[in-house]
């Protein structure tokens, strides 16, 4: 296991100097292909030793080689911690014998941290993410499901999205000030990931991004940063609360069950 750990964080740090890239131009409209990664401020290419993740940030001292401006810390942060997340999700994934989830949970991963990120700059969740998420988390998991011949799960996956998606939707159709369209949209990935793993999961998952921006809130409220109209972007509390749901769902319920004796 622990190899593929390894593999899975080094993989991680790549994917993650991707999203840096994707974070960065997916909001403004441009190509994730051309021009190749440069400097924001004057230009300059990155040279391909420069371009390794963590690495390269720290070999520069977090300045750019060329005009020598400040390159933010965000960078080698978002690549060290796509690493860290992918090597969590491998090893909890293999444990739990739902090692052929793998690529569904690191696309699921991948994505969650890139809107997240979007969210907090932005304030949205770019339709070009969310919704090719739809297809391509369906195609992953159903080979998942194919592979351990379990086809309940994948039929959870979709009552999940399905049930997730609606109740997000009455949410923002109820309380529109409150919650957006781009929100519901993620919802219903959510709670597809969610509920292919099982209905604990898609529940505290769920429930879980309210409360963390509950907690947020009350702290922001506490420390004067804001006030009670203070906007906060709720997409990354869903993703933050849907990934610790992964790893945590399963010990919360057996809690809980002990609690009422079951």
């Amino acid at each position: 296991m622990t190899t593929w750990v390894v593999v899975a964080g080094v993989f991680g740090l790549l994917v993650g100097s991707f999203l840096n890239v994707v974070i960065h131009r997916v909001p403004r409209g441009e190509s994730l292909i051309r021009p190749p990664s440069h400097c924001p401020a004057c230009g300059a290419r990155v040279r391909e030793r420069h371009n390794v993740p963590v690495i390269g940030w720290l070999v520069l001292r977090g300045r750019c080689a060329d005009c020598r401006a400040p390159i933010s810390v965000r960078y080698p942060a978002v690549e060290l911690t796509t690493g860290l997340v992918f090597a969590g999700l491998v090893a909890w994934l293999i444990g739990h014998d739902l090692d052929s989830a793998a690529p569904a949970m690191l696309y699921f991963a991948a994505a969650g941290i890139a809107l997240a990120l979007i969210d907090v700059d932005c304030r949205r969740l770019p339709n070009a993410i969310v919704l090719p998420s739809y297809p391509v988390l369906a195609v992953l998991l159903a080979g998942s499901a194919w592979w351990r011949h379990d086809w309940w799960s994948l039929a959870r996956a979709g009552i999940g999205g399905l049930v997730l998606f609606g109740f997000f939707l009455a949410v923002a159709v109820l309380f529109p000030a409150g919650m957006g369209f781009g929100d519901v949209r993620l919802a219903g990935v959510i709670g597809g990931v969610l509920g292919y793993l099982s209905w604990p999961t898609l529940v505290i998952g769920a429930f879980g991004g309210f409360v963390l921006g509950a907690v947020v809130g009350v702290v922001v409220l506490a420390t004067g940063k804001g006030g009670r109209r203070t906007a906060l972007p709720f997409g990354p509390f869903m993703v933050l609360a849907a990934l610790a749901a992964i790893v945590v769902a399963g010990p919360i319920a057996n809690i809980y069950l002990e609690m009422i004796g079951a």
